[in-house]
C-alpha cells in the first residue's frame, strides 16, 4: 500500500515492527528519555486561572458524560502522561484522583516536580507502559490518551489495556495521528532515515538548519508553526521518532472496535459533518448525508485533506446507555440545558448578508467552519445562560420555528455542549 492509501510510508514495515515488538519498546522508551516531549515546563499557573472558570469545566464535563449532573470527583487515568499532561488534569480537576503512567522516567520525573511546586495531593504517578495499565488494579471513570499509542509497536494491545481499566459508564479521550494532512512529515521521516539523520543534538540542529532551505510547495511547509521548528524535541518527537503509525478514519474505527470500544463523538465535530462548513452547499452534500455516520466521516476526511490528528471520545462496548445520547429526532432535546463553548466568538463587523453576527470556534483551523445567525437566532444564542433548556428559552423568546434547527446547527458546529441530565432523570 502507499502513502496515500494505508497513512504513511511508515506502514510499509508495520509488521516486521510488530515482530520486534521488544525492541522497538525500547527504542521510544531511550527516545523519550533524551527527547521528553512535551517539552518539560514548571509553570502552569496560566493554565490553572484557564481552568479555574466553572463554565469551562461544566462543558468540559457534559462533553463526556452528556447525561449526567455535573461532578468533579472523579478517577482520571493519564495514559502516556509525558512532561505536564497528568499534572495539568490535577490541576483541572482539583477533587478527581488523577493517575499518571509513562514509560520514560525523565517525564515522570518532570510531572514529580510539577506535583511538588502546585501541592497536587490528588496526583500519583507510575513509571509503566501503558500496555500494563492493569498492574495499577484498579478502574478509572475517565483516561486519556492523547498522542501516545500511535507511537506504540502494538497499539491495540495498548488499547486494550486501556479499555480493561475503563469502567463500564466511563469515558475515553482517544488522540492519534491521521495520515494524510501529516502526508509532509512522513516523506521528511523517510528522507531522514535514508540520511541515517540521528538525534543528537547536533543532528537535530542541522535537520532543523536544512528545512529553511525546503521548497515552499512541499507538504511539509504548512505544518512548520505546528512543529514548531525552533524547539529540538518537538522536531524529534515529529520527524525522528522511531515509531508512528497514523489512522485514517476506517482504521480508527477499526482499532477502536476490535479492542471492544464504541464510537460516541468527535471531541470536535464540524470538521467532520457534511452539514458544517462549505460541504453544506455543495452538489455532494446530499450524497454525503446518505451515507452511514462513519462512512460520511471517512468521506469528509478525504475532503478536507488536512487533518492532522483525530480526536475521539469512546466508551466501552458494553456501556449501560447509548454513545451518543443527543438527538433531535424527538422532543427530547427541549429538555437539554445548553452551554456555550467556552472558545466561541460572536462577531458582528463585516458580516454576509443577511446576518446579525457569525459565530466562530477558535478551536477549529479550517476557516470555512463559521456560523452564521439572523436576528432572531442571535437572540436565541444570547439567551442561553447554562441554567434554562432549549424549551424554556424558546418559550421566553417567543419562538419555536427556527429553534431545532438553530440549536442542532449550534451543537453541530460546536458552538455549544448540552447537558442532558434534566431528561435522563425524567426518562428515569
Amino acid at each position: 500500500m502507499g502513502l496515500f492509501l494505508d497513512g504513511s510510508c511508515v506502514m510499509k514495515d508495520y509488521e516486521a515492527k510488530r515482530a520486534r515488538t521488544p525492541e522497538v519498546a525500547e527504542e521510544v522508551r531511550e527516545f523519550y528519555e533524551l527527547h521528553p516531549y512535551p517539552p518539560p515546563v514548571d509553570d502552569l499557573d496560566r493554565y490553572k486561572r484557564l481552568w479555574n472558570d466553572l463554565q469551562r469545566r461544566r462543558v468540559d464535563a457534559h462533553l463526556f458524560w452528556p447525561t449526567e449532573s455535573y461532578r468533579e470527583d472523579r478517577s482520571v487515568l493519564v495514559a502516556g502522561c509525558g512532561t505536564s499532561q497528568a499534572a495539568k488534569y490535577a490541576l483541572r480537576w482539583p477533587r478527581a484522583k488523577v493517575t499518571g503512567i509513562d514509560v520514560s522516567a525523565n517525564s515522570i520525573r518532570q510531572t514529580e516536580k510539577l506535583k511538588r511546586k502546585y501541592c497536587l495531593d490528588n496526583l500519583e504517578v507510575h513509571q509503566i507502559a501503558v500496555e500494563r495499565a492493569g498492574e495499577l488494579g484498579r478502574r478509572f471513570d475517565h483516561v486519556v490518551s492523547t498522542g501516545v499509542l500511535h507511537h506504540l509497536s502494538d497499539p491495540d494491545a495498548g488499547l486494550r489495556s486501556l479499555r480493561d481499566v475503563l469502567e463500564p459508564d466511563g469515558s475515553m479521550h482517544l488522540m492519534v495521528y491521521a495520515p494524510y494532512g501529516r502526508a509532509g512529515v512522513y516523506m521528511l521521516q523517510e528522507y531522514c532515515r535514508r540520511l541515517g539523520i540521528g538525534t543528537t543534538p547536533s543532528e537535530i540542529r542541522d535537520l532543523a538548519t536544512s528545512l529553511r532551505a525546503m521548497p515552499q510547495n512541499h507538504p511539509l511547509v504548512p505544518l512548520r508553526n505546528a512543529l514548531d521548528f525552533a524547539d529540538e524535541a518537538a522536531l524529534a518527537d515529529a520527524l525522528l521518532h522511531p515509531r508512528d503509525r497514523p489512522y485514517s478514519v476506517p482504521q480508527l474505527f477499526d482499532f477502536i472496535r476490535d479492542a471492544g470500544l464504541q464510537f460516541g463523538r468527535w471531541l470536535r465535530q464540524a470538521p467532520y459533518l457534511p452539514q458544517c462548513g462549505a460541504l453544506a452547499s455543495s452538489p455532494h452534500q446530499p450524497l454525503l448525508i446518505q451515507l452511514p455516520a462513519p462512512e460520511q466521516y471517512a468521506a469528509v476526511e478525504l475532503f478536507r485533506g488536512a487533518m492532522i490528528r483525530h480526536s475521539a471520545i469512546v466508551f466501552r462496548n458494553d456501556l449501560p446507555g447509548n454513545a451518543q445520547p443527543i438527538r433531535f429526532d424527538r422532543n427530547t432535546w427541549l429538555d437539554y440545558v445548553p452551554l456555550r463553548m467556552p472558545d466561541t466568538v460572536c462577531v458582528e463587523e463585516r458580516l454576509p448578508p443577511g446576518a446579525a453576527a457569525v459565530l466562530i470556534n477558535r478551536n477549529h483551523t479550517s476557516t470555512d467552519l463559521y456560523l452564521p445567525v439572523d436576528a432572531k437566532e442571535k437572540k436565541l444564542f444570547d439567551a442561553i445562560d447554562g441554567e434554562r433548556t432549549i424549551g424554556e428559552i424558546a418559550r421566553e423568546q417567543a419562538t419555536s420555528k427556527t429553534t431545532r434547527v438553530l440549536f442542532e446547527r449550534l451543537w453541530q458546529y460546536d458552538q455549544v455542549i448540552f447537558d442532558a441530565s434534566r431528561r435522563h432523570a425524567l426518562q428515569n
